[in-house]
């Protein structure tokens, strides 16, 4: 066992106990948290099931932390669902993925049931299919004046490839005339981004124990709180959201000052 999973199977320890007694703020809570759906895989290889049944149980765990989130008043969720590197991965496994994202698209009336929650897509629409990208258009239309939580779901996304489109639309309006260079600024910058009309991040959630972004919102990071463990995400429960809640809540956001 190496150094690190001897740590995270302490600290995976240490909350199983102390979630039990966790106590979360509901004046204080994040505007905006994002979440690294990252074990799917992992989880289902510990119970000898094929990987497709991994993401099918972690497309639950979205269901039930979305709902959750929507609960207790977070204004913004964004979650990682597949990103521009994913492709890569084996073609069963990459078309299991669109079949599961196309049934929750499909399903998402049933999340919205009793809500006024408002579904948003982030990334490119290179690849997906005709079926995937109507039925998106369709969801994000319907949902579009609603004014409950933001539901962002990033699907054939990449931070680096965001921030290439952000900068090609900027070049391209300094061309037509419709933006002097010298106007330029992180503000102007937001605007061409994806999460344009989102609060800031405030908290950044990655579980399965890896310590790494993958290549997500890395504009929008630069001053969000960051909070790891190593449970799976479909064991992922409003319990571990509260304890990351409890523990976001107990540090002191200085954003660069002191």
């Amino acid at each position: 066992m190496s150094m690190k999973q001897t740590i995270y199977g302490l600290y995976s320890s240490l909350q199983s106990i102390f979630i039990k007694n966790v106590s979360v703020d509901r004046n204080r809570l994040p505007r905006h948290i994002a979440i690294i759906m990252d074990g799917n895989g992992r989880w289902a290889k510990s119970k000898g099931l094929p990987r497709k049944e991994g993401h099918k149980a972690g497309a639950e765990t979205l269901r039930t932390i979305a709902s959750y989130c929507s609960e207790i008043g977070i204004e913004a969720l964004t979650v990682y669902a597949f990103s521009t590197e994913n492709w890569s991965r084996p073609k069963e496994e990459v078309d299991a993925l669109m079949e599961l994202l196309q049934e929750y698209l499909d399903r998402a009336d049933e999340f919205l049931i009793g809500k006024d929650n408002r579904i948003r897509v982030l990334g490119a629409p290179d690849g997906l299919s005709q079926k995937l990208l109507q039925s998106i258009r369709a969801l994000e239309e319907k949902t579009k004046h609603n004014t409950g939580m933001t539901l962002n779901i990033a699907l054939n996304y990449g931070g680096r490839e965001e921030l290439t489109q952000a900068a090609r639309r900027i070049a391209a309006d300094c061309v037509a005339g419709k933006l002097p260079p010298e106007k330029i600024n992180s503000d102007v910058m937001e605007q061409y981004l994806y999460t344009a009309s989102l609060p800031e991040l405030d908290l950044m959630i990655r579980p399965s124990g890896e310590l790494r972004l993958s290549n997500f919102l890395l504009w929008q990071c630069a001053y969000s709180e960051f909070w790891f463990s190593n449970i799976n995400w479909p064991d992922f429960t409003p319990k571990h959201l509260q304890l990351a809640l409890h523990d976001y809540q107990k540090r002191n956001r200085r954003f660069g000052g002191v």
